[in-house]
Formats: C-alpha cells, sequence, structure tokens
C-alpha cells in the first residue's frame, strides 16, 4: 500500500474531516482532492519518527520546522476554518487525543518507520539555570531577538515596533501599518504625559522607535535598557544618525539593575509577558520604586482568558515555549491589575487592543510571506518557518478571544494620596476640543 493511503487516517485523525486537505509522500502518492486548502507533505519517514515520539504538537512542530513536513496554504486561513470546526473550548491546532497516537502508531509500523527519535531542529531550545533568573532570562531573550535586525525589519517594517498597533481607521492601502505603529507611541506618550524634560525610562526597549520618539517629538529625556546586543547596536545606531545622543541612552541591562531613579514615567511595552508570576510582584515594585511621586507607569502587555495557570515550570510539549518565547507567561487582566495595586500604585486606566493586535498580526503575516525567501536567506528556513506558524497561531488567537492586549495606566500617588490627573479621559490624553493632542486640563 503506498505511503499517501497509509497517512489518510493520520491526517484526519489530526485536522478532522472536514477540512479538504490534500497528501503528497515521499513515495510519490498522493491522496484528497486537487484544488484543497491545503497540501500536507510528508517529505520522508522520519516526519512518522517525530510524531511517535511526540505525538503533540511538540512533534508537529519538529516536523515542519525541519522541513520533514510540508505545509502549502494560507496558514491564517486553515487555521481559522480548524478554529471554526473545533471545540471552542480547546480551540484550533493539532489534535492529540486517542486516535490520533493509534493512528500514527499504525502508520508508523505500516511504512517500517519505526527507529530512534530524530534529533529536534537546531532552532529549539532548552535554558539553563533557574527560571527568570537573571542568566536564564537573558538566554531567553537573546533566542528570540537575537536573530538578526534584517530578519526583523522584514517582518516588523520601517518601524520596527515589535508590539501592538493602534489602527484608528481600518487598515488600507492609504492607512498602513506604518500609521498605525506611530499613533500607538502617540498614544504611549500623552498617557504618559511625555512633555519637555520628562524623564523617561522604556523597559524592553527594543530597536528603541519608542524612546527616539519620544525624544523627538515630545522633548522627553529618555533611558531604554533591554538584554539584547543586537537591539542596543541598532538603536544606539539610529539615536547617532538622529543626533540624539544627548537626550537618549541606550543600556544592555536588565530592568532589575537599573539603579538611577526617580523616574517622571515608565513605559513596559511588550515586557512583563516575559516576567513570570513568581516575579510579577518584583517587577511592579522595583517599577514603583523607580518612579518619583507623582509618577505615571504605561504597561501594554498581552494577557490570557480567566482560568487556572498552566504549569508554572513550563508546557514541554508547546510549540511557544520551545521554538518562540521560551519562559513566557500570560496572566489574566485582573492578576496584572492586582499585583500592581499591591505595590503601591493606583490603576487609573485600562484600555483593551485585542483587536488592533489581530490587525496588526496579519500584517506581520503579508510581510513575511511577501519576503518569505529574504527572511530564509537572513536565517533559516526552520525560523522562517516557526515565524510563520507562530505569527498566523497568534493572530488566530487575538481574533477568538483567547488572547487579549491591554494597556494599563497607573500612577505613584504622592505621599498625600495627589494623582495629578485631569477629572476626564479626554483630559488625560492631552486631547483638545477639536479632537487633536494638545494642552492638559
Amino acid at each position: 500500500m503506498d505511503a499517501a493511503t497509509v497517512l489518510r487516517p493520520v491526517v484526519d485523525a489530526v485536522l478532522g474531516t472536514e477540512l479538504p486537505v490534500r497528501i503528497e509522500c515521499w513515495d510519490g502518492s498522493s491522496s484528497g482532492p486537487v484544488d484543497a486548502a491545503a497540501v500536507v507533505r510528508f517529505r520522508s519517514r522520519r516526519a512518522l519518527r517525530r510524531l511517535i515520539w511526540a505525538p503533540n504538537e511538540l512533534g508537529f512542530a519538529r516536523a515542519y520546522v525541519s522541513g520533514d513536513v510540508d505545509l502549502e496554504c494560507n496558514v491564517l486561513d486553515v487555521l481559522r476554518q480548524l478554529n471554526e470546526l473545533a471545540d471552542p473550548e480547546r480551540g484550533p491546532g493539532v489534535r492529540v487525543g486517542r486516535d490520533t497516537k493509534a493512528a500514527v502508531a499504525k502508520a508508523v509500523a505500516r511504512l517500517g518507520a519505526l527507529g530512534p527519535p530524530p534529533r529536534p531542529p537546531a532552532e529549539e531550545i532548552r535554558l539553563s539555570g533557574l527560571r527568570h533568573a537573571r542568566g536564564r532570562d537573558a538566554q531567553a531573550v537573546s533566542h528570540h531577538y537575537d536573530v538578526g535586525n534584517d530578519f526583523y525589519a522584514l517582518v516588523l517594517g520601517p518601524s520596527m515596533v515589535y508590539s501592538c498597533a493602534y489602527f484608528e481607521q481600518v487598515p488600507s492601502a492609504s492607512y498602513s501599518l506604518e500609521d498605525a505603529q506611530r499613533a500607538k507611541l502617540d498614544l504611549v506618550a500623552r498617557k504618559l504625559r511625555l512633555g519637555d524634560g520628562t524623564r523617561l525610562l522604556d523597559v524592553g526597549c527594543g530597536w528603541g522607535s519608542f524612546v527616539i520618539h519620544a525624544a523627538r517629538e515630545y522633548g522627553a529625556r529618555a533611558v531604554g535598557v533591554t538584554l539584547s546586543e543586537e537591539q542596543a547596536h541598532f538603536a544606539r545606531t539610529a539615536i547617532a544618525s538622529l543626533g540624539l545622543e544627548d537626550r537618549v541612552e541606550i543600556r544592555v541591562q536588565d530592568y532589575r539593575d537599573v539603579p538611577d531613579g526617580p523616574y517622571d514615567a515608565i513605559a513596559s511595552v511588550g515586557m512583563a509577558e516575559h516576567v513570570g508570576l513568581s516575579k510579577l510582584g518584583e517587577y511592579a515594585g522595583h517599577l514603583h520604586a523607580l518612579l518619583a511621586p507623582g509618577g505615571r507607569l504605561l504597561n501594554h502587555a498581552i494577557s490570557r482568558r480567566p482560568g487556572p495557570p498552566g504549569d508554572p515550570k513550563g508546557d514541554r510539549t508547546s510549540f511557544i515555549d520551545r521554538y518562540v518565547f521560551p519562559d513566557g507567561e500570560l496572566h489574566p487582566l485582573s492578576t496584572m491589575v492586582d499585583v500592581l495595586e499591591s505595590a503601591g500604585f493606583e490603576v487609573r486606566d485600562v484600555e483593551s487592543l485585542r483587536e488592533h493586535y489581530a490587525d496588526t498580526l496579519r500584517a506581520w503575516v503579508s510581510n513575511l510571506e511577501r519576503h518569505w525567501d529574504e527572511a530564509v536567506a537572513l536565517s533559516s528556513q526552520g525560523r522562517a518557518r516557526i515565524w510563520r506558524l507562530y505569527i498566523a497561531g497568534s493572530a488566530l488567537g487575538f481574533e477568538s478571544n483567547r488572547l487579549g492586549l491591554n494597556q494599563v495606566l497607573a500612577v505613584k500617588p504622592t505621599p498625600l494620596g495627589a494623582s495629578g490627573f485631569p477629572r476626564t479621559r479626554i483630559g488625560m490624553l492631552g486631547i483638545t476640543s477639536a479632537g487633536e493632542p494638545g494642552g492638559w486640563s
């Protein structure tokens, strides 16, 4: 019997029979409609060995990242179809129930694919040291961010902003990702009430886009900290080219080691996801200590739906943990608010940008697909595949409300309890009666 016929039950068990899928195999056999929405191409028996040794999300990820399995499809569209077919409590992805394991085992035996577990792809990481200790955090950050600034430029676009954009208009040819990222930088700056001479700390500053914007457009004096050497080099080069060295400093430094408070404002955009539940209290307490009385904190972070947390030591079968964000942890919005309040902050405003992040990720997927060959040349086939799967899956997570994105604006009150906030939300954002950024009321 040819390989495609043997593997048909495996694909049906994993993806379900409702989604039209074509199978193509290493022996030239195929099965399924020619015009199928997705083609699953098994390039070798090794793909089956990966699945039998890890009959779950991790096994499939290893097969795809290594190139033992190819997917020919619009990944986002296929994941969206799977989401519509799957149990909404379970969500999309590879189904790893008893039927799946039995189907894989049967196919492996019939096709003579038994053997030792293949070596994981080079892009897979296992961290050393204690979880969320400084050294291990540095490893995790380097794994994700030090893959080449040119690679990130292809995905993120000229803004080099690796966080949720703020689409004040529906995405279109006349309103681009760049427009939306600039709008997000302005939104954060207005919430933090930046002005001439404001002392700003950007925790996890990335490639420096916000500190540069804060200095150029608002006159702030900014310090950005990152654990990524490549990000720091890029940011310093950009700052020097703009003549902003006297207003902006970039440090390769753990936020816990920042010694030179107080600051008037702190931005933490897309950084809290790396902290971990066990360290959130320390995180909030340290930022509180770095702020001057009346100073503001803007915490911009991905959240998960309420419910019991996952394994605090990390999911050993998780594609995200092994390939994308090792040691990353998401928390419900309520947890973040509680932690900030417990540290002494007064939470003044919460805004959800969930739909904005879905639009952002769709734009990043489009950038990656449009520059696919260049992305592979700048990194590796495996790295580009990781990003393809990760960005598309994340877009669906925000679309379907399994993931959220929230900006929490908090203040460190003065000893007498004053916040310095205006009485209205419009005033908080510095919006004039004409609807444009202006003076504070």
